[in-house]
This record gives C-alpha cells, structure tokens and sequence, in this order.
C-alpha cells in the first residue's frame, strides 16, 4: 500500500463556503473510498497550505482520479506528494551505487 501526502488550498468558493467543509470532507472520503483510496489522516494547517490529508492506495491511477474529481468541485485544489516510509527509504538508499 503506497503512501501520499496530499496538500491543499480552499479556493475562494471553498472558503466561501467553509462552514459545509466537514460535509465535504466525509463526502470525500466515500469518494476515496469507491475508488479504492484510504483517507487515514486530515490536519487543518497554518501556513503556505490550508490543510494536510495522508492517504493510502495500491494504485497511482485511482489516487489521480480522486484528485482529479476533488478539485472538479471547485472548492479545494491539491498538490499530492508519493510518500515512501522510513524502510522504503532505507532499501532505496540502501541500493544506491
């Protein structure tokens, strides 16, 4: 199971409508979910980006297409990062030549 750390901005009708965000966010993770996307962890952030989802999947493919149908909302837009664990790490450095 692939790890991503998905970073996100609410656009001026998200924040327009900021009061219907954790409606979103359960609607989001029925999406995740039909697509074969686990949303394990949200942080709302201060900073550079307004909020933080960890997500688990076995498929590149079905992460983009939950992004891609997020942000057809309107109301958030994302950056998604593929995120290796520590061992992965390890094993990949590990194998450096």
């Amino acid at each position: 199971m692939a790890t991503y750390i998905i970073l996100g901005n609410y656009t001026d009708q998200g924040v327009g409508k900021i009061k219907d965000s954790p409606k979103r966010l359960d609607a989001a993770r029925d999406s995740a979910k039909s697509l074969g996307v686990t949303l394990k962890d949200f942080y709302l952030c201060m900073g550079a980006h307004d909020f933080a989802v960890i997500a688990e999947s076995n498929s590149d493919e079905s992460v983009a297409q939950f992004i891609l149908t997020l942000g057809s909302l309107g109301n958030v837009r994302t950056t998604t990062i593929h995120a290796f664990t520590e061992a992965q790490f390890r094993k990949i450095v590990g194998a450096v030549k």
